[in-house]
């Protein structure tokens, strides 16, 4: 027992010293194992909290072959978090898009990559707690605690859905103040019951098959008009999925070995949600009891639940999609939680003083993780009675994401480019080796393919009443406020001080060393 106690003193103590590397001590407390690590970034993604969220958006454009988006989409994905992987075993630390881009580039340019990540997760707290108004009025109808119409189309629905969110995210945000081990733990055990939850889901739905993996390869069931603008569309269901695997990073500062850890994380995250998700949507289409009444397209995977595995069984299974959305919720704040801090704590903030504390008792940064709880109900709020709103809100996390996931994989192809990217430090280390100036290619060219798809201001997704121009015009519009607000929080702390921070060229030969 001494012995053992010994060598994680050990593994604590050679984790601070790679810490203090960098220039930081260790405030954040070390409780994440492999599993954990996996959990974090598994729980952001969250297939059942995404998939049961948008699966009837993806189908009402592109049918039942808007199955092949999610492979695409995947493969896309797949190149981005390979180069995260190789970033995460170079910089082990919490913020990870924040410090990584400013260690590829200078510290301006990281102050705002930084800042359109933490704006995005705020946001994707927003929208993952909403999914809750899918399930819950299903599993019981005392769910629906205003009006009576749960769908989340309708007012009433919208309106249940904010209060839903507001309840789970005051959940969300008292255990992320407890810390990290609490977290942790819920976590953890919420991932394991979402994996066993998506092995039975796709037993009780292949078993129920209506029709065979051919109805895949058919338009069945899609809009009509031409079917590459539809199919285009319909591939935003799987880019809003696929994102968050780089939480493993954001947490590398809580967990053990992150060099070795962090990055198998990321990629494992992302290939089994791959691989799980790809599953659930073959299973949904080939259970469905209809591809052509309309359901699926409005209603989604709840409707094949509750029609094919009768209400009991449908109930159960909708209840731990319930449970993978309130830890996909919670994931996603502790990783914005962690944002702030890591930001903070190189002062480039507004408030840094105050936001970079972390709690003598919990080891936790209190204070960001009560401003991204407030913040995330603040939006929710404002949809209040204003269902057209969710798709608007969901959309721009995601383009937001993919922006704050560009601005570091478009400097890491620089530097690889011109030769000024080292190879890893270290025997083991996780790198891309010859690879990694293809993969970084192609892993900048679909970021930015899928941004300007997420983007594109298609009054179909975004306005389809044709009543608001300003939704149709959302998420340009909220990005630009994004870049505003930031330039203006960025002036605000630079004339009080300017924050001391090593230039990209010294972080890479420190790392390299």
């Amino acid at each position: 027992m001494v012995i053992g106690m010994s060598i994680q003193e050990a593994g604590l103590q050679r984790d601070a010293q790679d810490l203090a590397s960098f220039g930081y001590a260790q405030q954040l407390r070390r409780r994440l194992g492999s599993y954990a690590s996996f959990a974090a970034g598994f729980s952001f993604i969250s297939i059942l909290t995404t998939v049961f969220q948008l699966f009837f958006f993806g189908f009402s454009f592109g049918g039942a072959a808007f199955f092949w988006t999610w492979p695409i989409v995947f493969c896309g994905q797949l190149l981005v978090a390979a180069c995260f992987a190789e970033l995460a075993a170079r910089y082990p630390i919490s913020g990870c898009i924040y410090q990584w881009a400013r260690r590829l580039t200078n510290p301006t340019y990281g102050f705002f990559a930084g800042w359109t990540m933490m704006i995005a997760q705020i946001v994707t707290v927003s929208a993952a707690a909403i999914a809750l108004q899918v399930v819950l009025p299903t599993i019981w109808s005392g769910f629906q605690l205003v009006g009576s119409d749960p769908s989340l189309a309708t007012s009433d629905g919208a309106t249940n859905a904010v209060l839903l969110g507001a309840i789970l995210i005051a959940a969300t945000t008292t255990i992320n103040v407890l810390g990290v081990r609490v977290m942790s733990r819920i976590n953890t055990i919420g991932v394991t019951l979402e994996l066993i939850g998506i092995a039975l889901l796709l037993i009780l739905l292949f078993a129920h098959s209506e029709r065979g993996p051919g109805a895949v390869l058919h338009q069945t069931g899609a809009a009509p008009g031409s079917y590459l603008g539809a199919f285009v569309v319909s591939a935003l269901m799987a880019a809003y999925v696929m994102v968050g695997f780089d939480s493993a990073g954001e947490l590398s500062e809580e967990t053990h070995e992150p060099r070795r850890t962090a990055p198998r994380a990321i990629l494992k995250a992302l290939v089994v949600a791959g691989f799980a998700g790809g599953l659930l949507l073959l299973a949904g289409i080939m259970a469905a009891p209809s591809l052509t009444d309309g359901k699926l397209g409005t209603i989604g995977l709840p409707y094949v639940l509750t029609s094919q595995l009768g209400s009991t069984v449908g109930k159960l299974l909708l209840a731990d999609v319930a449970i993978a959305i309130s830890v996909c919720t919670m994931a996603i704040q502790t990783a914005g939680t962690r944002m702030i801090f890591s930001m903070s704590r190189d002062g480039v903030l507004p408030g840094s003083r105050l936001l970079a504390r972390v709690s003598p008792r919990t080891g936790t940064p209190v204070l960001p993780a009560i401003i991204v709880g407030v913040l995330a109900v603040a939006l929710m709020a404002v949809n209040i009675g204003k269902a057209s709103v969710f798709t608007a809100l969901t959309s721009v996390c995601i383009v937001m994401l993919y922006l704050a996931y560009l601005m570091v994989t478009g400097p890491l192809l620089y530097l690889r480019l011109r030769g000024a990217w080292p190879g890893p430090a270290e025997p083991g280390r996780f790198s891309l080796g010859r690879l990694g100036v293809p993969i970084n290619i192609a892993a900048v060219v679909y970021g930015a393919l899928m941004t300007i798809n997420i983007a594109w201001p298609r009054q179909s997704v975004y306005d389809p009443a044709g009543k608001d121009w300003w939704l149709q015009w959302f998420a340009v519009l909220f990005v630009l406020a994004t870049a505003v607000a930031g330039l203006a929080a960025y002036l605000v702390r630079r004339r009080r001080t300017a924050p001391a921070m090593a230039p990209a060229e010294l972080a890479l030969a420190e790392a390299s060393g």
